[in-house]
């Protein structure tokens, strides 16, 4: 069975000691796919980036999945700034990592897929669900009804920021923004509704205007609805 990547010696014990580190090769490689995507990784390129041999990075990682595990812990540790306190109020501070985790993936659009794929064990997310269990601890519920209410706001968060760097990439390959794209659609649509088979879309032509709203708003008003909704299924004692 593979060994986990966090339980292997960063440096091998013997033969030469590279003369590069882990973090030095997490950098390079979250700073190429900042700029060129997931795919742009590969070991080579990356040898390139910090002025190695390609397989001196042997010595490190066993391949390119060690180095998305090093990226993805990397990146996870902004969703809790260094030296954030909690407040003791779990909707606050739920809140606030909601932000903080859509703000630390729109500066890492690679992460996106992979922040809701299966999460391996590593220092970061440790700290992560530590502190998000802490959020929500006190609250009267089970840990399974903990992880359940965490879980639900990653979600979000994760579809939400999904959905926003979508719409970005549609802008940048059309050159259509939110409205341009409706209207470009309008014909069709309003023939649907003039045939009179689709009632709810057609409510929805004229007194829908949420879509067009400022995102920041759009996401603030589903987290909160979130909230509330998580609210009203804690114990009684909870508050």
């Amino acid at each position: 069975m593979p060994e986990n990547l966090w339980m292997r010696p960063e440096r091998p014990s013997r033969g030469p000691q590279p003369s590069f580190s882990r973090a030095a090769l997490t950098e390079a490689a979250i700073r190429v796919a900042d700029a060129e995507g997931l795919e742009a990784i590969s070991m080579r390129r990356l040898a390139a980036e910090i002025g190695a041999g390609t397989m001196s990075l042997y010595r490190y990682v066993s391949g390119k999945d060690d180095v998305i595990e090093l990226m993805v812990d990397a990146v996870v540790a902004d969703y809790l700034p260094e030296g954030t306190a909690l407040s003791g109020d779990w909707r606050a501070d739920l809140g606030a990592m909601a932000r903080q985790a859509r703000r630390t993936v729109l500066r890492h659009p690679w992460l996106a897929p992979l922040a809701a794929s299966r999460q391996g064990a590593s220092p970061n997310r440790l700290r992560l669900l530590e502190a998000s269990l802490r959020m929500v601890d006190g609250l009267g519920l089970g840990v399974d009804e903990m992880l359940t209410l965490i879980g639900a706001v990653f979600a979000y968060v994760n579809g939400f920021v999904q959905s926003e760097l979508a719409e970005a990439e549609a802008l940048r390959r059309t050159g259509l923004d939110l409205k341009g794209w409706t209207a470009l659609q309008a014909p069709f649509m309003m023939a649907a509704i003039a045939s009179g088979d689709f009632p709810m879309v057609a409510r929805m032509a004229t007194e829908g205007g949420r879509a067009y709203a400022d995102i920041e708003e759009r996401f603030e008003y589903g987290l909160e609805r979130l909230l509330n909704g998580l609210a009203t299924d804690l114990p009684r004692s909870a508050g």
